[in-house]
Parts: structure tokens; sequence; C-alpha cells
């Protein structure tokens, strides 16, 4: 199983940016997903979640500004991000969290820096 995300790079404060994770090697449809993320010096932190069915949720500290999303047919996961601020930035990881049988999975991270 192989989580690839991309889309991370440099954004000012205000901007946006869409993170993509390409899910290869698991049955991805069946599979709630979510993106964490994890700043300098600091833990690592739920962003957002997704179910197999498109019901989301997300911390505090993004409602409102992120949306996370799924394209099924093409093993895909989003998170669009808007309204940037300097404390989003972070590596952000995607996860696929342990189901029934199916192991827990991290995506490899991709960076996020937002200048202020």
């Amino acid at each position: 199983v192989q989580l690839q995300a991309s889309g991370g790079g440099l954004a000012q404060a205000g901007g946006s940016l869409r993170l993509s994770c390409a899910a290869s090697g698991t049955i991805f449809s069946i599979r709630p997903m979510g993106w964490y993320r994890q700043a300098p010096g600091k833990q690592r932190e739920l962003v957002a979640t997704i179910t197999s069915y498109g019901s989301t949720n997300y911390a505090d500290s993004v409602k409102g500004r992120f949306t996370i999303s799924r394209s099924n047919a093409k093993n895909t996961l989003y998170l669009q991000m808007n309204s940037l601020k300097p404390e989003d930035t972070a590596v952000y990881y995607c996860n696929a969290p342990v189901i029934g049988a199916l192991k827990e999975y991290w995506g490899q991270g991709t960076l996020v820096t937002v200048s202020s």
C-alpha cells in the first residue's frame, strides 16, 4: 500500500493550496481517510477526516477554511486549504486508519509553509 502526498509548497498568508494524496494497493473506496499535520517542535495533530461515504470532520483550527474531499474513481484524497495562516505551516500527512483487518498507513508528508 502506498499513499503519495503532493501539493505542498510556499504560500502567503490569506492564500490557498490544494493537497492531494494518491492511494494504491488498497481498496480506497471503503476506507475512511484523514489529513494530519506536524509543525516544528509540536506533536502530530488531526486536521480533517472523511468517511468512505463522504461525511467529514475538522479540527476547530481549520473549520471554515479547509475542505477535505475524495475521489474514489481516482483513488485520491484532497485537502483544499484557503485563508492560510502562518500557524498552518507544517508537514501534512495523509492517513488511512485501521479498519477491520486492514492496517493503518501513512503518506510520506508534504511541507506547507505559509509566510506572513
